[in-house]
């Protein structure tokens, strides 16, 4: 179905998308169209991605977490949460319309990048935490991991925010942490897809191996240089991906 001479296009599409990813989010608004403009069926291509996306999530939470950036053992319990609440994704879609999400999360990501460029000291420095540990990972893995399994755009975009806004944590801290809970909902979607039959293996782990190199330079740098690389990457991605949702859902 994939021609091998479109492999390396596909190495190169998922390193940069694991670098951007691990720094901002967003990753698959790179990998996705790419693996449907090759002919793939949604499902398949969806599925695929998943594979992917599980190395890119992967490499990038393993490095923050040897760099000490974040620590496993503290989110043992919102992964777990997290994970159920994406296996439980499709059927939260059949209780919320596809069309309200289209519309109303362009609108979230807005604000986001509006509460971002006017409050520039956002994200440099930890803050008290506005609820609790417990608290915090019922609320947002359920309500994060859920929106992974079935829509997905903006996932790790909306975490950065929560573990900002909700645990006070600085930006890079919350960059390391949001990448460890997108590891427990892409691997739960994967499972999902995999009992579908909805993934192509080789193309997947081709895009796999460029998702790990990606996501371990692209951590590499926010360890290094910290919220002043993070911050114009992150409203970079979050203004494309809100122009690309605004076009889905009003634009047609």
């Amino acid at each position: 179905m994939i021609e091998l001479g479109q492999f390396p296009l596909l190495f190169a599409v998922a390193f940069a998308a694991g670098f951007v990813d691990s720094v901002a989010g967003g990753g698959g608004l790179i990998t996705v169209p790419v693996l449907l403009s090759l002919g793939l069926d949604p499902r398949l291509a969806l599925g695929t991605n998943k594979l992917q996306a599980v190395f890119g999530s992967g490499s990038a939470a393993w490095h923050y977490a040897r760099a000490g950036v974040v620590s496993l053992r503290d989110c043992r319990r919102g992964c777990l949460i997290t994970f159920g609440g994406a296996a439980l994704g499709t059927l939260l879609v059949q209780q919320v319309s596809r069309d309200f999400l289209l519309h109303t999360i362009p609108i979230l990501l807005l604000a986001v990048a509006t509460v971002l460029l006017f409050k520039p000291k956002m994200g440099t420095a930890d803050r008290p935490p506005r609820m609790g540990r417990g608290a915090f990972d019922l609320g947002f893995g359920l309500l994060l991991g859920g929106y992974d399994g079935f829509f997905g755009p903006g996932t790790g975009t909306f975490w950065a925010m929560a573990f900002m806004l909700g645990l006070g944590f600085n930006l890079t801290k919350a960059t390391g942490h949001t990448k460890v809970m997108n590891f427990a909902s892409n691997l739960s979607s994967l499972l999902v897809f995999l009992v579908a039959g909805q993934v192509l293996f080789v193309p997947g782990l081709v895009m796999g191996a460029g998702q790990w190199l990606g996501a371990r330079a692209g951590s590499g740098m926010v360890i290094r240089n910290g919220a002043r690389f993070i911050r114009p990457v992150f409203l970079a991605v979050v203004l494309a991906l809100t122009a690309k949702l605004l076009f889905d859902a009003y634009g047609r």
